[in-house]
């Protein structure tokens, strides 16, 4: 690109501080407009930064130098290009979670299902448009392990002269719930997958990056998010679960959470003073502050949910909520939240069941009303053998931990499933299309666990037609252990038609099933011990992942893939790959 410089001198200063402006923030490259949407480009540098954090230094992937990474920012309708060149020794892809990539598979992310990785010295650009979208999400690295730093917001606001359908917010803040490792995380997770052991744990939960002051060894003035609020104002709080492996309870004390949308999709407003929020799941949450001064500042404390059988990261972050009083005096008393019980199921259970569309003329929810396939999966863990020679940190000596859906542990490819399915390629010995739609082997799911926990290891996909209406059950077991698993679907959002404990009855239950006015999500956690039932048009043609965001589950392989045919119709097909696509 040429630039010319200007000759007056006020246009040359104009053109000074535009160019600085750019300099500084180098991942806002500019925007273009047509039609009054606009393209917004963004320039994403991967690279290597030092970071100190519980007095440990360490060399982390960050875009840009920053941490956690910097905000996307777009408004309906808009078009988000965004370069990505990857200047560090790992592969790296990036995933724009949420977002539906209508005929633009190409740019969702998921290493080896849409795109192979970006390798060290290559670049790839992600292309996409945001389509009757608006709330917040936020986009991360889908490679290994590396989500632990490489993540941002992604801001969706509505179109140009349009309202949110809620009280205008006096300011709105971003926070991000994220996890932190004193070691590498890619080396916790390569440990784990050599000796068939549970991974590490997490050292911390940091909010915005920063861990807290209940933290030994953690900075209450430097490493301790504080939001400063005014009297009398109402903050959207646009919340990101961006940990790795636990959803959280959150609470800021002595102020009650207005939940307006989920997932970037509007729902019926709600109090509460907790909030339960799974990785991958975004919500904005109205919060009104009081009317006066307060005596006092407020903890904001989150910390996990957990009901399974192995360790956990059994801490608190700690952010505070100041009000900025100039005539407060210095030594005033800091308040906490009371949080529910680690493993306090019902409590989720009931803040879940609180969730519903918002179902206007504006918004309305599209629920099917009836079902062209129904599928029936089972989510959770298992075993794997153990390496012939080799004594392994499973269940047991001789097996590795392992983890499925319909008792099939899904193996990587090494050719990414989109290019195989573009070019006509399934079968092929790569992947096969067979993904069974019920259980190989039913047993009493939610009961006593089988003898045999051994998994099958595949690389297996559903094929669908264009418009299909699909049902899917999601049913946890109990082998190793139940627990919740926050399933994401990508590429759409479903709606959460019905939910319940122990097995899914297919007689009593879907006579209860809301076809109202269900949420709509892209992320929903299937009850620990229980079912969740979701309903969707697959309307979007490509190659689209459906996995647990718990990232050990992930690496376990529960995870699995649906292929949603071409329609007829020309906007209804996936157009070819873009030239940049990165090769394996």
């Amino acid at each position: 690109m040429i630039t010319t410089v200007p000759s007056s001198p006020a246009l040359f200063v104009a053109f000074l501080f535009a160019t600085s402006f750019l300099w500084s923030f180098p991942e806002l490259v500019l925007a273009t407009s047509k039609h009054g949407s606009v393209t917004r480009h963004y320039k994403f540098d991967i690279r290597l930064r030092n970071v100190t954090t519980l007095c440990h230094t360490k060399s982390i992937v960050t875009v840009n130098g920053k941490f956690p990474g910097p905000r996307v920012v777009a408004r309906e309708g808009d078009r988000i290009v965004v370069k990505v060149v990857n200047h560090v020794p790992n592969n790296v892809s990036i995933h724009w979670h949420g977002v539906r990539q209508l005929r633009s598979g190409w740019a969702d992310g998921p290493s080896y299902i849409t795109q192979c990785p970006i390798q060290t010295g290559q670049s790839y650009v992600y292309n996409f448009t945001i389509v009757g979208q608006r709330g917040t999400l936020f986009w991360h690295a889908h490679f290994s392990w590396l989500r632990a730093t490489l993540y941002g917001p992604l801001i969706l606001l509505p179109r140009r002269n349009e309202s949110y359908p809620f009280e205008k917010p006096y300011k709105e803040v971003p926070i991000l719930f994220g996890e932190w490792w004193n070691a590498d995380p890619e080396a916790v997770i390569a440990q784990a997958l050599q000796t068939g052991a549970a991974p590490n744990v997490s050292d911390a939960y940091t909010i915005n990056g920063l861990p807290g002051p209940l933290y030994n060894c953690s900075n209450n003035e430097t490493d301790t998010f504080r939001l400063k609020v005014q009297p009398g104002k109402t903050y959207l709080l646009r919340l990101v679960n961006a940990a790795l492996n636990d959803e959280l309870f959150f609470s800021i004390a002595n102020h009650t959470l207005v939940t307006v949308e989920a997932d970037a999709s509007y729902v019926k407003p709600f109090e509460s003073e907790i909030i339960v929020i799974g990785p991958g799941q975004t919500s904005n949450v109205l919060l009104k502050t009081k009317p006066e001064y307060p005596n006092a500042s407020f903890f904001m404390l989150a910390r996990p949910y957990f009901t399974g059988m192995g360790t956990f990261d059994n801490s608190t972050v700690a952010g505070i909520l100041e009000y900025k009083n100039p005539l407060a005096p210095r030594n005033i008393p800091s308040l906490k939240p009371s949080l529910p019980a680690i493993n306090d199921t019902s409590f989720v259970a009931n803040f879940t069941s609180k969730f519903r569309s918002l179902n206007t003329a504006k918004y309305p929810a599209n629920v099917p009303q009836t079902v062209d396939k129904s599928f029936f999966f089972t989510v959770g863990l298992g075993t794997s053998p153990c390496p012939k020679n080799q004594t392994c940190q499973g269940p047991n000596n001789s097996s590795k931990f392992a983890a499925s859906m319909n008792n099939i542990s899904f193996a990587l490819p090494s050719i990414a499933l989109l290019q195989q399915h573009f070019f006509g390629q399934a079968n092929n010995g790569i992947y096969t299309t067979d993904f069974p739609a019920t259980p190989l082997m039913p047993f009493n799911y939610t009961g006593t666990p089988p003898n045999n926990t051994r998994v099958t290891n595949g690389t297996k996909t559903v094929v669908v037609p264009f418009n299909t209406s699909v049902q899917v059950v999601l049913q946890d077991t109990s082998i190793l252990g139940s627990e919740s698993h926050p399933l994401h679907l990508h590429g759409y959002n479903f709606y959460v038609v019905g939910q319940g404990f122990g097995n899914f009855n297919p007689n009593t239950d879907p006579p209860k099933f809301n076809l109202v006015d269900p949420v709509e999500r892209n992320t929903v956690s299937v009850p620990s011990g229980g079912w969740v039932a979701i309903r969707f048009l697959a309307d979007n043609p490509g190659v689209w992942l459906m996995h647990c965001h718990f990232d050990v589950h992930l690496s376990w392989g529960l995870r699995m893939a649906w292929t949603v045919k071409d329609g007829k119709l020309p906007n209804q097909k996936l157009p070819p790959p873009p030239v940049d696509l990165p090769k394996c």
